[in-house]
């Protein structure tokens, strides 16, 4: 899997890169940011991908930072109909925290404003985040960031790594719950915690 490049930036359209890496030049389609995200035209880059693939095709997609890529991948793994052209399509009409707030809020109509989307599509996604994946809580957490203990906070953190991965948020909670009081980063979490889901 590639999961990120680092390279010369050697194209920018509107949706799609190419990135120079290794001698290699890299199509990357990226959400609709604004110009220069990624740097301009000459310049050394960073992009973090999600290498897509499918039984005909194998699409890099980019993004400037891991919120944006984990919320990409939230909703394509978790989001029954979301795929990666729909999951594009909302973060590009919407910043991930606003995404994230509208999810909180149950904020149907603004979700559904985004172009590509409709009610139905919009309705789920708030469904099917909130209740069968239940990021809701930890989201809501993540939002009042700044009036969280640092302690909560990092293990606010490990619990969204885990569910952008894939665990189910009550099995996440009770890996975070039996961390020894010794693991105090997020990193350090988030790998104590894969070992006592996988073990």
């Amino acid at each position: 899997m590639i999961t990120f490049l680092e390279g010369t930036l050697e194209e920018s359209w509107p949706g799609r890169l190419v990135v120079k890496a290794g001698g290699v030049g890299y199509e990357v389609l990226v959400p609709l940011f604004g110009d220069e995200v990624f740097g301009q035209v000459g310049q050394d880059t960073r992009v973090l991908t999600h290498h897509h693939i499918r039984e005909q095709e194998q699409t890099l997609y980019g993004f400037p930072d891991e919120e944006a890529r984990d919320l990409f991948r939230l909703l394509i793994l978790h989001v029954s109909g979301v795929g990666p052209k729909v999951a594009m399509a909302i973060l590009s009409g919407m910043a991930a925290a606003d995404f994230k707030e509208c999810v909180v809020r149950g904020d149907i109509a603004s979700i559904s404003k985004i172009r590509g989307l409709g009610k139905k599509t919009a309705e789920r996604i708030v469904l099917e985040l909130g209740d069968k994946v239940g990021v809701k809580d930890a989201w809501r957490d993540q939002a009042a960031r700044a009036t969280l203990a640092p302690e909560t906070a990092a293990k606010n953190d490990a619990l969204l790594a885990l569910i952008s991965l894939g665990y189910k948020q009550a099995e996440a909670q009770k890996a975070i719950d039996r961390l020894p009081e010794d693991v105090a980063t997020p990193d350090g979490m988030l790998r104590a915690a894969l070992r006592l889901l996988q073990g």
